[in-house]
C-alpha cells in the first residue's frame, strides 16, 4: 500500500520560465493570427507614412494643453448653448411617439413632392380655387392638423 498524501507541492516557475511560457503563447498566438496581425502592421505603416502617428505621439505628448484648449472651447457660450439645445431636443423626442413622428415625417416628403410638382407648373390659385380645394379631404385633413397643431402651439407658449 502506497503512503497518503500529506503536503501538495505547488512547483514554482522561475522568471526565466514564465518568460518562456509567454514567449510561447505570443509565438501560438501570432502564427494563429497571422493575417490579423499583418493587416494591423499594414494599418500602422499606412499610419506612419501619412505622419498620423507622429501627430498622435506629439497629441499624447502635449495632453496637457490640449486638455486646457478643448475645456476652454467647450464651455465658451455657443457651445454650451449648443449642448444645452440638443439637450432640449432629445427630450422632447423622446416625449414623442415614434409612429406618429414617422407618419410625419412621412407625410412632409410627399408634401414636398407635391410642392416640388405644384411649382414646375407654376399655376396661379384663384380664391375660387382655394374654396374649392377646401372641400378637398387630403387639404382639409392638412388644414384640421395644422390649425390644431397651432392652437397647441399657442397654449404652450402661454
Amino acid at each position: 500500500m502506497a503512503a497518503p498524501i500529506n503536503t501538495i507541492k505547488k512547483q514554482q516557475l522561475t522568471e526565466e520560465q514564465l518568460k518562456e511560457q509567454k514567449l510561447e503563447n505570443l509565438k501560438h498566438l501570432l502564427s494563429e493570427n497571422e493575417d490579423t496581425v499583418n493587416q494591423v502592421f499594414t494599418i500602422m505603416a499606412e499610419l506612419n507614412d501619412i505622419g498620423a502617428l507622429e501627430a498622435a505621439t506629439k497629441l499624447l505628448e502635449a495632453k496637457e494643453d490640449v486638455a486646457h484648449i478643448a475645456l476652454g472651447q467647450l464651455t465658451r457660450k455657443p457651445v454650451t448653448n449648443l449642448i444645452n439645445n440638443l439637450m432640449g431636443a432629445a427630450g422632447a423626442l423622446t416625449n414623442l411617439n415614434p409612429e406618429t413622428t414617422t407618419k410625419l415625417i412621412d407625410s412632409l416628403t410627399i408634401g414636398l413632392d407635391e410642392a416640388n410638382k405644384a411649382l414646375e407648373s407654376d399655376e396661379k390659385i384663384s380664391v375660387f380655387k382655394l374654396a374649392k380645394l377646401m372641400k378637398d379631404p387630403d387639404v382639409n385633413r392638412a388644414l384640421n392638423f395644422g390649425i390644431h397643431f397651432l392652437q397647441g402651439l399657442g397654449k404652450g407658449l402661454k
